[in-house]
């Protein structure tokens, strides 16, 4: 008779600049190796973790969501919790569990979404805070909110966003998402951008950051954001923003 299962859902909060991404990878430095191994080291077993999605290298999270099916009754969520953050690195941490219902129709920390938001925070100074190293991107130009207000709103609704992604090999089967709001908030030299949406491609946050950052700059017209969104324009925007200012806050179920 096979093993009775039980899901357990996870929160995790990570600093992305020491590993290779969230998805396993051949380095066993990816995130998701990291919390597997936390998983073998604390009960011996070889897990499978599913995550709400990918994050590149070097990009944070303190909202991804994982699950993972563990035998039914082993250890209470909480204290899942706390063993795992006993043997992960400084940089990973479980911040929250609880168990959901699993099986086909369950819970699915991927398929199960609904969206996400994510933040990129720009320092917009002369000089680079020594504390926002690896947490913003430092523009030393001046930039016009205004107008990163006026591009950013070009970006809202649905669109084809298929020239704000890059090739990992594959071409996209489906380019076309909702983007439902995109926040500007400035407080002295931190610039911070939320973006909430039904899905992003690959690297679409940081070419979005990258390309109205552009814009506010003052080196691209308003003009050129709406024709990337023009399916019968072949322009792409090659504007990508650092990884480091880049985090996954909040998935949507």
């Amino acid at each position: 008779m096979a093993e009775a299962l039980e899901r357990i859902r996870l929160a995790v909060a990570y600093d992305g600049a020491p590993f290779d991404g969230w998805q396993s990878q051949a380095t066993a430095n990816a995130v998701q190796d990291h919390i597997e191994a936390a998983f073998l080291a604390v009960a011996g077993l070889r897990l499978r973790i599913h995550g709400s999605g990918r994050t590149d290298a070097g990009v944070h999270a303190t909202g991804q969501i994982a699950h993972v099916d563990l035998p039914r009754g082993k250890l209470a969520p909480a204290t899942w919790m706390a063993a795992l953050n006993a043997n992960l690195p400084g940089g990973i941490r479980i911040t929250r569990a609880s168990c959901v219902r699993g099986g086909d129709d369950g819970f699915h920390a991927r398929f199960s979404a609904k969206g996400k938001r994510y933040i990129y925070r720009l320092w917009n100074a002369t000089y680079m805070h020594p504390l926002e190293i690896g947490r913003a991107w430092h523009i030393p130009s001046a930039l016009d909110l205004d107008l990163l207000r006026t591009a950013a709103a070009q970006l809202v609704g649905r669109h084809d966003f298929a020239r704000f992604t890059a090739n990992r090999g594959q071409k996209e089967p489906d380019t076309v998402r909702t983007i439902h709001r995109i926040g500007v908030q400035s407080r002295g030299p931190l610039i911070t951008l939320a973006f909430e949406g039904d899905g992003f491609l690959y690297k679409m946050v940081r070419l979005l950051t990258g390309t109205i950052v552009r814009v506010a700059e003052k080196r691209a017209p308003v003009s050129f954001i709406t024709d990337l969104l023009d399916t019968q324009v072949k322009a792409r925007t090659h504007f990508m923003a650092i990884a480091g200012g880049l985090s996954l806050a909040r998935v949507f179920y």
